[in-house]
């Protein structure tokens, strides 16, 4: 088992919609530690790291969402090394 690191970038009406709070419960449940926050582009960054079935897990649910948003697509991006900012177990949305 290794951890893996990705970075996803969530495309579509997921800003205002409650997708960083329900990502961040999907995300503990699956006992991933990372982060998910609004950029400036209307879009949604999550950072997921933890065992690669989880993080495969989280992928797959990301491409649908909540039922408030609506994804018009993803894009991951498997990382070498942690980003910064991810520290210890918690999974944040911010």
């Amino acid at each position: 088992m290794s951890d893996k690191a990705v970075r996803i970038q969530v495309f579509g009406r997921v800003q205002g919609v409650g997708f960083r709070y329900f990502t961040r419960q999907r995300a503990m449940a699956l006992g991933l530690r990372g982060r998910a926050s609004n950029l400036a582009d209307g879009s949604v960054e999550v950072l997921a790291i933890g065992e690669s079935s989880d993080v495969e897990q989280l992928i797959q649910w990301l491409r649908q969402g909540p039922p408030s948003a609506t994804v018009e697509r993803i894009v991951v991006n498997r990382l070498d090394a942690l980003p910064r900012g991810v520290q210890g177990d918690e999974f944040r949305a911010y």
